[in-house]
């Protein structure tokens, strides 16, 4: 299939131009996908690491983050790792956070914090009537600042998980808003299953978030999560009861997705 395509091509049907850049990024992602078709994790990040010149991985060390954080250590230990403190963590996800980096080893660690919430949520009131608001504020917007200057970045985010990633494949074009340069998006856990994170976590002998013990499958902000009981998807604790999936960081060209979207 030709790359400008409307089914490829994401600004095909818009007045506005494509991306400078974004049909070399497309091939990049198309030839990856295609020769990583049948490899691990630990490939993909070696590829990564090798042809995306600055790459970065985010990290929430939430519950199942240490995985993908060893799996890069053994890579390369100077990946950077950004870290958002949105400052609505759990204090267990700071400290774990703290004692993992070194635990790994892991030398190029940045913490992001945004410089807006005492002018926007003076009161930390934003999350009980904006949900959306309030990822923007604390979590969305500082990253995408930082990640303005790469050219890709490493997520742990798996099929598994909800709806909008049921399609995931290891590496993703991404577009962070109409005009802006594409970026590409690796996800080298994209295949594994939930039992796979939990093998690999106990196989290497791997310290878990001190919350899993405690019902707390997926860790986000403390007001935002709640327990899971046996046999609930294991994201049912991230803004219970609310059409909600996503925090707002993961994009595709542009948009936040959730599971139900049409355009």
């Amino acid at each position: 299939m030709p790359l400008d395509t409307p089914e490829l091509h994401p600004f095909s049907n818009t007045d506005a131009p494509p991306p400078e850049g974004l049909r070399a990024v497309e091939e990049k992602v198309a030839r990856l996908n295609a020769d990583l078709r049948h490899h691990g994790a630990t490939d993909v990040i070696r590829r990564a690491d090798a042809e995306i010149e600055n790459l970065t991985l985010v990290s929430s060390f939430g519950a199942e983050s240490v995985a993908l954080l060893h799996l890069a250590s053994m890579v390369s230990r100077d990946i950077p790792v950004l870290f958002i403190d949105t400052e609505m963590l759990f204090a267990e996800t700071l400290v774990y956070q703290q004692e993992l980096s070194e635990r790994l080893g892991l030398r190029n660690v940045t913490t992001l914090r945004s410089a807006e919430i005492a002018a926007q949520d003076p009161d930390g009131t934003l999350h009980q009537y904006d949900t959306d608001a309030c990822c923007a504020l604390r979590k969305t917007r500082p990253l995408q600042s930082a990640l303005a200057g790469y050219d890709g970045w490493i997520t742990g985010r798996k099929r598994f998980q909800s709806g909008s990633r049921a399609a995931l494949e290891f590496f993703e074009t991404e577009i962070p808003e109409e005009g802006a340069a594409p970026r590409i998006k690796v996800n080298p856990l994209a295949y594994w299953a939930n039992s796979d994170v939990s093998d690999y976590i106990t196989e290497n002998r791997l310290p878990r978030h001190p919350l899993v013990a405690k019902g707390y499958p997926s860790i986000g902000c403390a007001p935002c999560t709640s327990p899971v009981a046996p046999g609930e998807d294991p994201r049912a604790g991230r803004w219970r009861d609310q059409n909600k999936e996503e925090c707002g960081i993961h994009f595709v060209n542009g948009k936040v997705v959730r599971t139900g979207d049409k355009s």
